[in-house]
């Protein structure tokens, strides 16, 4: 089993969610939340603020963990096929943008990063990670623990 540690920024203002658009080499459109993984030897607190900058080029500040979400994604339901069945264990902070312009990633994935309205976001091809963010974010649940959030239709992994 692959496993994978990721930091995800949930930024939230006046209605509107930040996210981000990913392309993948196949030409595939996909949005999601700021973030990524974490590197060797960081701590996630640092590596949701270096992943917002890289992605967004947006300075960031964490004012709060909202909560830790681990999934297992069998090899059946994984976009990359014949690999095996992957963990990803993801540390969601709510954070607040303090400067800086919303740009592509350079040299990366991330094409673009737009505030979008809250209530669009359920009608965009997107990430389960955003679902999770913003179910913490509205929640806020004592345990920081959100129950498994259903996949399909415009929800991919």
């Amino acid at each position: 089993m692959n496993f994978r540690l990721a930091a995800y920024a949930v930024c939230t203002e006046g209605g509107r969610v930040l996210l981000v658009r990913h392309v993948s080499p196949k030409g595939e459109s996909n949005w999601s939340l700021p973030g990524g993984g974490v590197e060797h030897g960081e701590d996630p607190f640092d590596a949701v603020i270096r992943e917002v900058a890289e992605e967004t080029g947006c300075e960031a500040v964490v004012e709060r963990l909202l909560g830790v979400d681990s999934r297992v994604i069998p090899a059946a339901e994984r976009t990359v096929p014949g690999g095996p069945d992957h963990q990803n264990v993801g540390v969601f902070y709510q954070v607040r943008i303090t400067g800086g312009r919303l740009r592509p990633e350079p040299d990366g994935a991330v094409v673009e990063s737009v505030w979008t309205p809250v209530p669009d976001v359920a009608r965009l091809r997107r990430s389960s990670l955003v679902d999770i963010g913003l179910t913490l974010a509205r929640t806020l649940p004592a345990t920081g623990h959100v129950a498994a959030v259903p996949v399909g239709g415009l929800i991919q992994h």
